[in-house]
């Protein structure tokens, strides 16, 4: 394309053109002009943990799916507290930085070195290369523009949208708000909490780890993490222990589910293809399968289109994303637990929040095969697992746990 949208510039106070020749231990990037410092953002930057937010849309560079690999796509995404959107930065010679993902210990980096507009940033093994560092301009305001070592231009917001998922790329530096950062310390104190930490506020990461201690590494903490900071009322919803039985509850259907989350696909798998209901306009698209997949275990075609029209994917047509994006999985099972009555008469949600009990939501998930005597000893297992979970998160089971 020849040319970008253009926004509204922001004043641009107190530029500094670069920062070179000092100790690694004095670089910081410094605010020329006198502000006062926000509580959340810094108007310098040290070395240290920092979440970096987009100025055009306010949310944050997130590493998708939470991936560990070299090549994962850098994108925007709604802030969630997780350590996919956290980022420590630490100098490395004459006024650069590099900024290395904190759950995936990769380099933010210019793919494949490449020096033209639109390049797009990902993440890689960090090995030094100029295209994995870079320098942080001051603008005014606690924002800074972030250019790229070997060819000095900024990490840029794709055409400024403020979709979830838009990518970062490399664009020469024109001063719009889709250029511009600001950085969140943290740890030290002033960072006030990000919104979507409901989940993190009763689940640990070591929690997590002993519930499920054989899991799929697909199944991530901070895919979960990521995923229910979407989900405003999950984990959010009334008292310290509704909140916690909610969590257990969903966790402890999901692993009967899907073995202790170890499977990310159903093992007897099947077309599960029925036209005759879901979505108006939901078919089945040429030789795909909709068995069973995610923590949920979403399956038949009618559920495909709904959670996809739901979460803006197109699910119909490429159902094997929900086992290749761990985001999408967890994001399809709390889409079915928030919002489905499936085989029964209230979502698993509120049967927990409203005090109908752990045997409601077995009812919702999978009621018509295990409910009313169908299969006594499946149920057992779920309420099993329940008891175990809520034990581990110090709550009570509460009452009407069968279904």
């Amino acid at each position: 394309m020849s040319r970008r949208i253009v926004y509204r510039c922001l004043s641009l106070l107190g530029v500094v053109a670069g920062l070179g020749g000092c100790a690694a231990d004095e670089m910081v990037a410094v605010e020329e002009t006198s502000q006062l410092e926000s509580a959340a953002v810094v108007s310098s930057i040290t070395e240290g943990d920092y979440v970096i937010r987009s100025v055009m849309t306010n949310k944050c560079i997130d590493i998708a799916s939470a991936s560990t690999a070299d090549g994962a796509k850098v994108q925007q995404y709604d802030c969630n507290n997780t350590n996919a959107q956290k980022f420590h930065i630490s100098p490395t010679s004459d006024g650069y930085w590099k900024i290395i993902n904190v759950n995936s210990n990769k380099a933010l980096d210019i793919s494949e070195n490449s020096t033209a507009q639109n390049a797009k940033v990902h993440q890689w093994t960090y090995v030094g290369g100029n295209n994995q560092q870079f320098r942080f301009v001051t603008r005014g305001n606690n924002q800074f523009s972030i250019h790229a070592r070997h060819t000095d231009m900024v990490i840029d917001l794709y055409w400024g949208s403020a979709e979830n998922g838009t990518e970062y790329v490399q664009y020469p530096y024109t001063g719009t708000a889709n250029q511009l950062y600001t950085f969140d310390k943290v740890g030290d104190g002033t960072n006030p909490p990000l919104p979507g930490n409901g989940l993190g506020a009763i689940l640990s990461e070591s929690m997590f780890n002993t519930m499920f201690p054989g899991r799929n590494p697909f199944y991530s903490y901070s895919s979960l993490l990521a995923a229910a900071s979407t989900f405003p009322s999950f984990a959010t919803t009334g008292d310290t222990d509704t909140r916690k039985r909610e969590v257990a509850a969903f966790l402890a259907n999901v692993s009967h589910e899907t073995g202790g989350l170890v499977y990310t696909e159903e093992i007897n798998k099947s077309v599960m293809c029925d036209t005759s209901w879901g979505p108006p306009g939901c078919g089945c698209a040429p030789g795909k399968w909709y068995y069973g997949r995610g923590p949920i275990q979403l399956s038949w075609n009618g559920n495909y289109c709904a959670a996809g029209n739901a979460l803006g994917l197109n699910l119909m047509n490429d159902p094997d994303l929900v086992a290749r994006d761990a985001n999408v999985a967890w994001r399809t099972g709390l889409w079915f637990w928030t919002t489905q009555t499936g085989a029964g008469s209230m979502t698993a949600h509120n049967a927990i929040v409203n005090g109908a009990g752990f045997g409601e939501t077995i009812r919702t998930i999978n009621g018509a095969l295990e409910c009313n005597g169908r299969n006594p000893a499946q149920v057992q297992s779920r309420i099993n697992t329940y008891q175990h979970f809520t034990s581990l998160l110090g709550v009570s089971p509460g009452n009407n746990l069968g279904c």
